[in-house]
């Protein structure tokens, strides 16, 4: 099969990536400006090399005519969580939607592979439309804590170094460090809620000088004394290294009255 038909082959796998982390990412994103805990912390995606292709082809023994309905993996996304707890949570959101059809699912987190690798993977159905066509594509999906996904980059590593023969001194280190992964898991489990509180606070916080810095912006544009709101911004800076969070709600409650009052006044 010549290159340049290998590109065509791929572009509807291209596009699928693109099309998934963008909406994987939209999920994270509007979870945070709701203010909501987001059990994605970030996605990334690839699609696999012409090179890789051919080679597991080879090794699976997959004739070219069959390389799209056997290779399940030509596209892949990564999911990562924080805890081991949101793992569950997106794989509900990926059952949920209607966008996507899952073919079947493999749970190496409950069935660790002998290597130590822990990650959920889901296969699932996914429909483009590119200048070619409406195609339906299989896509990997890959869910993993930071610390699963920490452990399988560096096996991943080691894979491509020793070409699968990875020395058995080198395989007896990487399983006690996937129990190593595994353990810090489950402790980040333990004081999971104390983590979310810390950072449900630090969203609060950062929300609540966003809505004082748009406040003061509105009052500098509306207003006719600039003295007024250089001591608005004065008084603002005194507040934020304060730092207590009671003092900076009340404060921009008074801003939202001010604010309102050049708004009105505006109008007149």
């Amino acid at each position: 099969m010549q290159t340049h038909m290998w590109r065509e082959i791929l572009i509807p796998y291209e596009q699928a990536v693109k099309e998934l982390v963008i909406k994987f990412e939209s999920i994270a994103r509007e979870n945070k400006r709701l203010g909501k805990y987001s059990p994605i912390e970030y996605v990334t995606g690839r699609v696999k090399k012409i090179s890789s292709i051919l080679e597991k082809a080879k090794k699976k023994e997959i004739v070219l005519s069959k390389i799209e309905d056997e290779i399940e993996d030509i596209a892949g996304i990564r999911i990562i969580c924080q805890f081991v707890e949101d793992i569950d949570r997106v794989v509900e959101l990926i059952r949920a939607r209607g966008d996507m059809q899952i073919k079947y699912e493999k749970d190496y987190i409950q069935n660790t592979k002998q290597s130590g690798y822990r990650s959920y993977h889901l296969i699932v159905y996914y429909c483009v439309h590119t200048a070619l066509g409406e195609k339906k594509v299989q896509a990997e999906i890959q869910i993993r804590t930071l610390a699963m996904n920490f452990w399988a980059t560096i096996e991943h590593s080691l894979l491509y170094k020793y070409g699968h023969n990875i020395p058995s001194s080198i395989r007896k280190r990487l399983v006690k460090s996937a129990e190593a992964a595994h353990m810090l898991d489950q402790e980040m489990s333990k004081i999971r809620g104390e983590i979310m509180d810390a950072q449900d606070s630090f969203q609060y916080k950062s929300n609540i000088i966003a809505d004082i810095l748009n406040n003061i912006q509105n009052i500098k544009n509306a207003s006719e004394h600039s003295l007024e709101a250089e001591q608005i911004q004065e008084e603002f800076y005194r507040l934020w290294e304060d730092g207590n969070i009671e003092k900076l709600v009340a404060f921009n409650k008074r801003l939202d009255i001010i604010a309102e009052n050049h708004k009105a006044q505006s109008l007149q």
